[in-house]
């Protein structure tokens, strides 16, 4: 937003604006972002099989879950390869850009196969 002739940032995107500028990373670089709306029935399933253990996984810790609104692309903070259409949608971004992504829910094997193939092209720390 532009005020007096000075930009001024808001909000998270200020945050991780800031955060670049002076050279500081986010607490994540990697996120999963999760794309749902309501009523969607494939979207609780994953809330009853895979949501409670994400955040105790190595995929949980390497890529930590954010849940975002289906049309609400803006917020996901993140330069994304295409729209996202169908819920739910699970997009693994690093550093603000589109790794891949799993459209769908199929079922707890299905995921974590997926997302392991997805991950293995973030890079790794020591």
């Amino acid at each position: 937003m532009k005020m007096n002739g000075k930009c001024r940032l808001t909000g998270l995107a200020g945050v991780f604006a800031l955060a670049s500028l002076s050279g500081a990373s986010p607490l994540w670089a990697a996120e999963l972002l999760v794309f749902e709306q309501p009523g969607c029935v494939w979207c609780q399933r994953f809330d009853r099989e895979i949501a409670p253990i994400y955040p105790k996984t190595e995929e949980g810790r390497l890529a930590p879950l954010r849940r975002l609104d289906l049309g609400d692309e803006d917020a996901a903070l993140a330069t994304l390869a295409a729209p996202v259409r169908y819920t739910p949608t699970f997009v693994l971004v690093e550093d603000g850009r589109e790794v891949g992504r799993i459209p769908g829910y199929a079922g707890e094997d299905a995921f974590w196969g997926l997302l392991a193939e997805l991950t293995k092209k973030l890079p790794r720390t020591p």
